[in-house]
């Protein structure tokens, strides 16, 4: 297995002591350097080019997302773990707008670290699990955006059944026996659904359904 290198950068002193201690420990991790604020952690980055990078949120002279903005804008290598004492939506939002791969609540850092440089050295990103509720809030707010760039957030409960069953190539008849309703009903809502989504032609329903298949 390969060695993961990485960077810590947090301007407490103490903390980066007891990370590098942790992280030395597992002996497929390596920390390279330690840095006081963000434009030294940079400085170091652009030198060493570690794997991963973990960094505070709040440092001195540059904050940890502002060392994020200058990885990417510099194509530098490496992953990022943010250090968060932050719950805020806010922190998070902009963590995961710039890319960031890993966000850790210190809370929580001792018993996360190593799950979440697993996780990320192999491509997964990691979010603590006690700020879950923020990612699937994220998640959330896509969905909405996604369904109403595309139309069916305005469709009904009962037409969204219809159009999944349809992008399963179900028949109405077929449709009207799994949903316990009259093929009349089906083709009610296969109408509306069309109208809704101002689809038009014999097979226009089925093509548009069969490309959102597993996407509503």
């Amino acid at each position: 297995m390969k060695e993961v290198t990485l960077i810590i950068a947090d301007d407490h002193p103490l903390l980066r002591l007891g990370l590098r201690e942790i992280i030395n420990q597992h002996t497929g991790f390596r920390v390279v350097a330690e840095a006081g604020n963000g434009e030294r952690a940079l400085e170091l980055l652009e030198q060493l080019q570690p794997a991963i990078a973990v960094l505070d949120i709040d440092m001195p002279k540059m904050s940890g997302l502002e060392v994020v903005k200058q990885i990417l804008a510099r194509k530098l290598p490496t992953e990022v773990i943010i250090l968060t004492a932050h719950s805020e939506a806010t922190f998070f939002e902009k963590a995961m707008d710039i890319g960031v791969m890993g966000y850790v609540s210190k809370d929580s850092i001792e018993n996360e670290i190593f799950a979440a440089i697993d996780s990320i050295s192999h491509g997964k990103p990691y979010v603590s699990p006690s700020l879950s509720h923020l990612l699937l809030k994220r998640n959330d707010r896509s969905r909405e955006g996604t369904e109403k760039k595309l139309g069916l957030a305005d469709l009904s409960p009962a037409e969204r059944k219809v159009l999944n069953l349809v992008a399963e190539n179900k028949t109405t008849k077929e449709i009207a026996e799994i949903l316990f309703i009259s093929e009349r009903t089906v083709e009610s809502h296969r109408s509306s659904i069309c109208a809704k989504l101002d689809l038009h032609g014999q097979n226009a329903l089925l093509h548009y359904a069969m490309t959102l298949q597993n996407r509503f």
